[in-house]
């Protein structure tokens, strides 16, 4: 296992050591702030736990882990999917296996916990979305959406709606799996970028981005269009000066927030950069048309707070939108009017999409491990190699965050934050 020092400085090396060119590089705060807990050049990151989990005997495909866990923190529970066609329960203290359930596919998604069922919604390459007990994993009900499901579910009352690859979006009764409505749009022709965008849940609509560049919103109720067709395929033409984009995906899972002026989708259009879109009618509130290749959205957001040590002002409340792109590396935008606060490189593979955990950034890369960012001005503050890359997101509660590492290891991580005082994990359990 590499040192902690040697993977900082091969991360620095490859992803902060040199300074973007340009006012974009380092367009900081005059007073760039902290997160909750002081900046520490190390230290910080542990892995609590490491176990065997994917099956080597029922993998598919290639050597990747990917989609992200679920967390069920009232009963200390994990739900995480495998490349060897399983969903998994573990239980969060040592990630011991509570149960698996077996499907015909990778299970390359994150599940939907919903506590008021005990019940988990997933998807799997075998083109099925399933429902399982969360406390045995017996099956309820599965519906074939004829294409992978890999992007994360949502529900409400009652209706749970799923997006397919094949560009379906689905809304089904949480109950039974009974199809209420679906909408489609044909898939874009030629290149493509791998992945796809998830549904998310406005006030009234759900909102769905597409592989050919069109972004629309449906109601809940019935699937009916509920914005003109917004497609940001043809703004970025626009943009090149009448030269088709060779890639049309938006492929970000909108993020619905609010900000000065109102309501809005943020979306990321591979070829046009990042949009505040109004949640009522789809018109644009800003672009940043910089932030190019974008497929993940983040927003991050940290409450005002009084610093632990010493005799400094309070912190402000703040929120960060985040876009993570292989192409540009991952940007740092005021998600009032998009302005860059902050841009960096990324390492040689990529990232995963950040994480907020302790009060920071916790991304996985391809080639370096795991690494833990300032949110304020994209510091590196640690970063650990804890014998694997990594493909799938964290999940993050408190201080503790899980992931399973291509590898096929589940590994459990703590955040220490170095300013003295007691340190807790969920709801006062700790470490």
């Amino acid at each position: 296992m590499r040192s902690r020092v040697a993977v900082l400085l091969a991360f620095g090396l490859a992803a902060l050591a040199v300074p973007l060119a340009g006012c974009e590089s380092l367009s900081l705060p005059a007073t760039p702030q902290v997160p909750t807990w002081l900046h520490h050049p190390g230290g910080v990151l542990s892995v609590t736990y490491r176990r065997p989990l994917t099956a080597e005997t029922r993998r598919q495909g290639e050597a990747y882990e990917r989609g992200q866990p679920a967390l069920d923190i009232e009963r200390r529970r994990i739900f995480v999917g495998s490349s060897d066609r399983g969903l998994y329960a573990l239980h969060v203290e040592d990630g011991s296996t509570i149960w698996r359930f077996e499907t015909m596919g990778p299970v390359q998604s994150e599940p939907l916990y919903d506590a008021d069922e005990d019940a988990v919604y997933f998807g799997s390459n075998d083109g099925a979305l399933y429902k399982v007990r969360g406390k045995d994993g017996s099956l309820l009900w599965r519906f074939s959406t004829n294409a992978e499901v890999t992007r994360r579910p949502v529900i409400r009352d009652g209706v749970v709606y799923v997006v397919n690859a094949n560009d379906y979006l689905i809304a089904l009764e949480a109950k039974t799996g009974e199809l209420r409505w679906h909408q489609h749009r044909t898939p874009a022709f030629g290149m493509e970028i791998s992945g796809y965008a998830g549904p998310a849940l406005g006030r009234d609509k759900v909102y769905m981005a597409y592989s050919d560049g069109v972004v629309l919103a449906y109601d809940l109720r019935d699937g009916s269009e509920q914005w003109p067709l917004v497609d940001l395929a043809a703004e970025a033409e626009q943009t090149a000066g009448g030269e088709a984009p060779r890639y049309l995906d938006v492929d970000t899972t909108p993020v619905v927030s609010r900000i000065s002026s109102g309501d809005v989708v943020f979306v990321g259009s591979y070829a046009g950069g990042v949009f505040a879109l109004d949640a009522e009618n789809g018109t644009r509130a800003w672009v940043n048309d910089k932030a190019l290749g974008v497929t993940e959205l983040v927003m991050w957001e940290q409450p005002a707070h009084q610093p632990r040590t010493g005799p400094m002002p309070a912190v402000p409340a703040q929120r960060i939108l985040f876009a993570a792109s292989g192409l540009t590396g991952l940007w740092a935008m005021d998600p009032n009017d998009g302005r860059t606060l902050w841009r960096r490189n990324l390492p040689e593979g990529g990232i995963t999409a950040p994480v907020p955990v302790g009060g920071a950034l916790l991304v996985g890369t391809t080639r370096y491990g795991l690494f833990l960012f300032s949110p304020v001005d994209g510091g590196l503050i640690d970063g650990i190699m804890p014998g694997g890359s990594f493909a799938m997101t964290p999940a993050a509660h408190g201080v503790r965050a899980f992931v399973v590492g291509n590898g096929g290891a589940f590994l459990g991580v703590q955040v220490e934050p170095p300013t003295p005082g007691p340190t807790t994990g969920w709801y006062g359990w700790k470490g």
